[in-house]
Parts: structure tokens; sequence; C-alpha cells
């Protein structure tokens, strides 16, 4: 049986000629287009081509030359509805047996079909030549045409690299190529979800699933709805077999599922797509459009194309995965209210967001625009030392000169690769924090009124407390003026509210004072003594004790006498108050070098009571904190604060049960001049 093959537009010639022909004798194919891939093939199994084109343009002639390439020994006839006299000779030229003119006459073609053959017979049957060219001659000849045949091939599978970022467009395109060589009827290729991440697991709930992502010549209604499983059916087998299905194969007719799929998408064959590690999908596959069947070797050979297929869609996975976090991060840092600057290894500037190009704007910029030179210079510096060394910088405060009244906050932070010797970029992060700062002092400031209104309650209940006995005196003092009893109460009574006020006069300006006004050398023991004389005068009791301890030589220090005087009579009176019946107070003192070298007095004042709770040897220092019915709660905070004008500290150890309460001061013993301490303190 010899092959015609027929191109050209579904006109009805192929229909004509299959009537005019013995059907025992001619089989005819019929093309639309040439289809260079297929020809390649199929090419040797064609004994007559036969083109259905008018000669009235080149395009005829083009695909005669096409033709002429693909199939040298093939003899051609031409049918033409029309034709010009130029183009009807050019094609004779180029190898047509015959030019035509519809419709089909089936003597006059049966008769050239056999004179065509005939011939070629008789030419097949001629004996060799009996001189062979050389074989330099015959590589010269036939080198180009082979180059070029190769290129040609390469050229149209790279047609599919155009559609390698995109699942849908690449399978769609794999199946026509693959349509084209083989002549398949109907095609469909089944996919796995993607997974979240890249090498991440799939989707929870539809991972044992597979669904439509292609399909050739099966109706749009059947993908709608169908879906394979991992579990069982086609899937399930090319899942745990990953081999090669056939529709009359002994698997299939054992299970009806498998079937009943094959039969409902209309396919013969089930290949699976693997990524060399695990099902990516299942390809199936019909019949040609010729009804024959698909030999193993080229189903084989699907097979491996369709795992390089596979590795191509897990590729593309993760590159849609990847963009999907890179257009994420884009946005995040777009939309972000702090200014991200991403500064490379060479100073160029690989990002910065909308905010950041506003913090730091440029006359006649484009709107995109943004290089390191827009940075400024102190910022830059300290991205160029980030980047060399390493190390990061961490809430760093820029005051532009242009805004004075504008802050930022700036962190950088390095990015470096693994093993990398140097960060290989710098991630800058500036935050506007002038509402920040203004809203912080706003709520300093509410914060000191708050506590100024509080002092001025306080200080009024108080003063209103010393002066209520006197009063009520002054108020009597015209009546019994010249009572002995009553000048006696009135002296007490002014003697106390005096001295409460006082106290508080003493309180306020110690607070009041930031610095060490004047100094002087004062032994540590006298200073002792003369605070516990103090503060006996505000206490009732008669029975106190005082009991110094010193380790080493005599402590003297370079103070304010005054203030430190006040404090430690601040800290014995609460020892005092503290105590038990027998109201003992221990002191003990003893020098102490830190790791620096510097020498420091330590000195302890413990009471004779329970000592103090957790909640007041966390507040004790606080103003206005008090565990006391009367009294203002600001013992402990002036003294605190006149030991940190001396550059000193104030501590409470944590409480235990049992054991007296405990304050510790420590101070310099070196000299310090008037003004320095409160500067030492400060920093």
């Amino acid at each position: 049986m010899r092959t015609l093959l027929i191109i050209g537009p579904p006109t009805g010639l192929a229909a004509a000629v299959r009537a005019a022909l013995d059907a025992s004798v001619y089989r005819v194919i019929q093309h639309d287009e040439c289809r260079e891939d297929e020809l390649r093939l199929t090419g040797p199994s064609i004994d007559l081509c036969l083109l259905d084109a008018d000669l009235t343009t080149v395009e005829p002639i083009r695909n005669i030359q096409r033709l002429r390439r693909l199939l040298p020994r093939c003899p051609m006839i031409l049918y033409a509805s029309d034709s010009h006299r130029t183009w009807e000779e050019e094609a004779y030229l180029l190898g047509v047996s015959h030019v035509l003119s519809k419709p089909v006459r089936g003597r006059l073609l049966n008769s050239l079909l056999d004179r065509l053959f005939e011939t070629k017979r008789t030419e097949e049957e001629k004996p060799a030549p009996a001189t062979r060219p050389r074989l330099e001659e015959k590589r010269a000849v036939e080198a180009p045409s082979v180059a070029g045949r190769m290129l040609e091939l390469l050229r149209n599978s790279s047609n599919i690299l155009c559609h390698s970022l995109e699942v849908g467009p690449l399978l769609r395109e794999f199946l026509l190529v693959l349509r084209e060589i083989l002549g398949l009827n109907r095609a469909a290729i089944f996919l796995r979800a993607a997974p979240r991440a890249p090498g991440g697991a799939e989707v929870a709930g539809v991972s044992q699933r597979l669904t439509s992502a292609c399909a050739l010549g099966v109706a749009p209604g059947v993908l709608e709805h169908f879906e394979l499983s991992l579990e069982a059916g086609i899937g399930g087998y090319l899942f745990r077999s990953g081999r090669v299905l056939r529709r009359d194969s002994e698997e299939v007719e054992r299970d009806p599922l498998m079937a009943r799929e094959f039969d409902l998408l209309g396919v013969r064959v089930a290949i699976p797509v693997l990524d060399r590690q695990s099902l990516v999908g299942v390809a199936l596959l019909d019949e040609r459009i010729t009804g024959e069947p698909m030999s193993n070797d080229e189903l084989a050979l699907i097979f491996h194309l369709l795992e390089q297929l596979g590795l191509a869609i897990k590729n593309i996975w993760w590159h849609e995965q990847v963009s999907a976090r890179h257009e994420m991060m884009f946005d995040i840092l777009r939309n972000i209210k702090a200014g991200c600057v991403v500064v490379g290894r060479e100073l160029n500037v690989l990002h910065a967001n909308e905010t950041a190009r506003g913090f730091f704007p440029r006359a006649n910029r484009p709107a995109e625009a943004f290089d390191f030179n827009d940075l400024p210079q102190v910022i830059g510096s300290k991205v160029f030392e980030v980047l060399n060394t390493g190390q990061p910088v961490v809430d760093y405060k820029y005051q532009s000169a242009s805004a004075p009244s504008q802050h930022f906050q700036i962190a950088i932070t390095p990015f470096r690769k693994e093993d990398a010797p140097t960060p290989t970029a710098a991630l800058v992060v500036v935050e506007d924090c002038t509402a920040t700062d203004r809203l912080r002092q706003l709520e300093i400031e509410t914060a000191n009124l708050r506590l100024v209104q509080q002092m001025a309650e306080r200080l009024a209940h108080e003063i209103g407390n010393a002066v209520v006995p006197i009063s009520t005196h002054q108020q009597l003092l015209r009546e019994r003026g010249a009572d002995p009893d009553f000048q006696a109460s009135l002296a007490a009574a002014m003697e106390e509210g005096v001295k409460r006020v006082s106290r508080l006069v003493d309180q306020m300006r110690f607070l009041a004072r930031d610095h060490v006004s004047q100094a002087e050398l004062v032994p540590v023991k006298q200073l002792i003594e003369e605070a516990f004389r103090e503060a006996r005068t505000y206490h009732p009791s008669t029975t106190v004790l005082l009991q110094y301890e010193s380790y080493g030589e005599p402590l003297s220090l370079t103070c304010d006498r005054q203030g430190l005087q006040h404090a430690f009579a601040e800290i014995i009176l609460n020892a005092l108050q503290a105590s038990s019946a027998s109201c003992q107070v221990q002191v003990r003192t003893r020098t102490e070098t830190d790791s620096s070298g510097s020498r420091w007095a330590r000195i302890e004042v413990q009471d004779s009571g329970s000592g103090f709770s957790a909640e007041a040897a966390g507040k004790a220092a606080e103003p206005f904190f008090t565990t006391r019915k009367v009294g203002l709660g600001l013992g402990l905070a002036v003294t605190s604060k006149i030991i940190q004008t001396h550059a000193g500290k104030m501590e409470i150890p944590p409480p235990r049960n049992g054991v007296p309460g405990l304050v510790r001061i420590s101070l310099p013993l070196d000299a310090i001049a008037p003004g320095e301490a409160a500067k030492t303190a400060v920093n």
C-alpha cells in the first residue's frame, strides 16, 4: 500500500482523491499545513505528496521549497484553482511533477500516479554507478543540509522555552508539539497542587488530588468536574508503580475505576510525570488521528520527555513562590512607615522605598531614582563602616541640619551570606521619631505636673497638720494667755509645728539641688553621730541606741556636710520608725576597691525591726511612698537624690524573712570638686 500525503486547507480535495483511488492500493492522509517535525519522522513512509494551493503568490513556492528540503526524493503533484505562468514555471523548477487544475479527474490522476511510481521503481532498480564520489565531496554536500535540519529542529523545539515560567502555556505548547509530531487525537495533563514553599509540604487537604492543568481535544465540561486521585484509579496506580499504563492492559481490565476513567476521557495511555523523586502529575494520551497506536519505543521517549517536563514544572512552582514572596516583601517595604534602604557592597542602592525617598529629598530627582549620595554624609559613613566591619548600628539618633525640629532613629543591619568574610549588603531602617519624642516630652511634662499636683496636696496637708495646733492656741491666746499650762502647751505646739515645717523645707531644698555646692572633708563617724542626733529630734522615743562599727582605718568623705547629714538622718529616722521598742540602729562602714581601681566607702544602716516588705523594698525611694499613716513619704526619696548628687548610690537588698531592714550607701572616696558630682551622676 502506498501513502499519499495531502497538504492544504480542508476544501474537499482529500475526499475527492479518496473517491478517485483504490482504497486497497492507496492510503490518503491530510494535513492542514506543513508539519516539519512530523515529516522528519514519517517522511520515509510517504510515497507521494499532493499540494492544495493556488499559484498566485510566493507562499506556495516557499512551501514547495520546504517540502523539497524535508522530502528530497518524494514526487509532488500540485492542485490549483488558479495559477500564474511565472509561479507555475517556478514550481516545475523546484521539482513538482505535475500542476493540475481542480476538480479532480480520477482517470487522469490514476494514470499520472502509475507513471510516477513506475518511473520511481525503475530508478530504484538501476545498478549503482561504478565510481563513488570522494568522502570529502560527500561531506561537503551533506554537511550544510544536515546542519540546517538540526538547526531548524532546534529552533522549532526551543519555542517551548518562551513559556518556561508559566505552567499552563508550557503544557499547552508541549501538547501542541507532541500532537504535531505524533498526530495525537486527544491529550490531557493532570497535576498535583503546588507546594506552599520550595521543598515544603503541599497544601493541606488537596495534596492527594490531581486536577486538569491542560488538555487538547477533551471537552471542557468533562474536565471541570473530573479529578484523579493518588489513592485509587489511574493516579493511584501510577503513583505506586511509576510505569506507563495502557487501556488494554490486564491491570485496567481488573480495575473498573481505571477503565471508567480511561473511557470518560477517551484516552488509551497514561504516563506518569515525574521529577526524578516523586510524582508531579499524569499525562493521558489517545491514539493517533489515523487510529494507529503508539509503539513502546515512542512511549518510552515520551516518558523521558515528561520527566524533563516535570522538572520544569517544579522549577516554575519554586519561581512562583519566590516571586510571590519577593512581591510581598516589596509591598511591605513600599508601604511601611519607616524608611528602608538596601545598600550593596559597592555602595549601590539595591532598594529604597517611598518613605526613604521622602525622608531624604533631592531636587529634580526622578520618581524611582535613589542613590547612595542621597543619604546624609553621617549616615553614609555609618553604612560604609557596617559593610567593612559587619557590626550593626542600633538606635543611632540623627537630626537634620536643614530641619532641626525633625529627629530620626537609624538602625543599620548587615546582610551576610554563609562563609562570607564581609557583608554583601546593609539594610538601613530610618524611623521619624519626631512625633514620638514630642509625645514622650509631653508625657514627662504631664507626669511632672501630676507630681507637682500631688506634692502640693501632700505639702498642704502636712503643713496644715503642723499649723492646726498653733492656730488653735492662737484663738485661745487672749482668754488664757496668762495661764502657765496654756503657755507651756503653746510653746510645745509651736516647737512641734516649726520642726515639721522646717523638715519639709529642708526636703524641698535638697530635692531641688542638683549639685554639691560646697564640699568639705568630714569624718564619717562624726557625720553619722550628727545625723543620729538630728533623727532623734523627730522621733518621740527616748530609749534609742546607735551602734557604730568601722572596719579598718577611720573614714572621711569630701562632701556637702549639711546635705549628707540630712540624708543619713532620714535613713536613721526610717530605721528608728521601723524598729521595735528598743529602737536600736546599727551602722557599719568599710572601704572597697572596684575592678577599675576606684575606692568606695560602703555604709550600711540596719534597724531592729521585721525588715522591708517586697513592695516597700522596690518603692521605698519613690516620692510619696509610705507605709505609715502620717508623713509625706519623701524621706528616702530625698536621701536618694542627695546620694546621687554625690556620685553615689543607695541600695535596698531584697528582703528575707526574719532579717531586719538594711539600707546600703556607696560613696566615692576620691575627692569631688563642687559641681562635678552632679555631672558624674548624670553620666
